[in-house]
């Protein structure tokens, strides 16, 4: 029972708000030390969990490769590259984005994007510079903020709902070993992937159209925020 001595110290830990993996890691150590292995078995340990779960802890690697990226100029030469493409708005990028998203997240490939990896370094600055361009003047920091939501919004609802169209995806192996087992049926996962193709169009339909309307809202947004400041309103908004 000693050894569960490392379960009070992640408690401890989170209660005095220590760096979460500091704290799993002390706990971690002393679990060990407890357990009578010596520190090299604690090390090796480590290591073979971190192997393991690689698909989890791959973080760790490719946010120092983002951030590298980005302090040399991966955000301004995505905002340069959008603002080239002189018809593509904000909600017409994001439409294709979304469309993209889905398509590869039905094939199984939901690594290649994310909000980490991808919204955050690419996908959500030349969202704001098409943005910029359409509206002809600089976004106040309430519409940037709204233009990096729907970014999100973009990358979240496109591979939550194009990965049931996978069969090899983990909520359909879930969703029919559990219906299959209590229920006694014989669902197999090409039926849900199958079923799950119409509820992917009609998701993309939707936040589509969410996504085209935004276009008008920041323009209309751009013109309201010109009148109360008494500026000249932004190239092609509605007067």
């Amino acid at each position: 029972m000693i050894v569960l001595l490392g379960v009070v110290v992640v408690i401890l830990g989170f209660v005095t708000r220590r760096n979460p993996v500091l704290v799993v890691g002390v706990a971690g150590i002393v679990t060990g030390l407890l357990g009578r292995m010596d520190p090299l078995e604690v090390l090796a340990a480590f290591g073979r969990s971190f192997a393991d779960s690689r698909s989890v802890t791959v973080y760790a690697i490719v946010l120092p490769v983002i951030g590298l990226l980005e302090r040399y100029g991966l955000r301004e030469q995505a905002r340069t590259l959008i603002g080239r493409l002189g018809r593509l708005s904000a909600g017409r990028f994001l439409t294709v984005y979304l469309l993209v998203r889905q398509v590869t997240a039905a094939f199984g490939l939901n690594s290649i994007g994310g909000p980490a990896q991808t919204v955050r370094p690419l996908v959500a600055p030349m969202a704001e510079a098409a943005a910029e361009r359409s509206t002809g003047a600089k976004l106040p920091d309430r519409l940037r903020e709204k233009v990096r939501s729907y970014s999100a919004s973009a990358d979240t609802v496109g591979v939550f709902f194009g990965e049931d169209c996978f069969i090899a995806i983990g909520s359909i192996l879930l969703i029919t070993g559990f219906v299959n087992s209590t229920y006694h049926q014989d669902i197999e996962p090409t039926q849900l992937a199958l079923w799950a193709i119409p509820l992917a169009v009609c998701a993309f339909l939707v936040h589509g159209a969410r996504l085209l309307l935004m276009d008008r809202q920041l323009e209309r947004e751009m013109a309201l925020a010109a009148a109360e400041h008494d500026l000249p309103l932004p190239e092609g908004a509605d007067k």
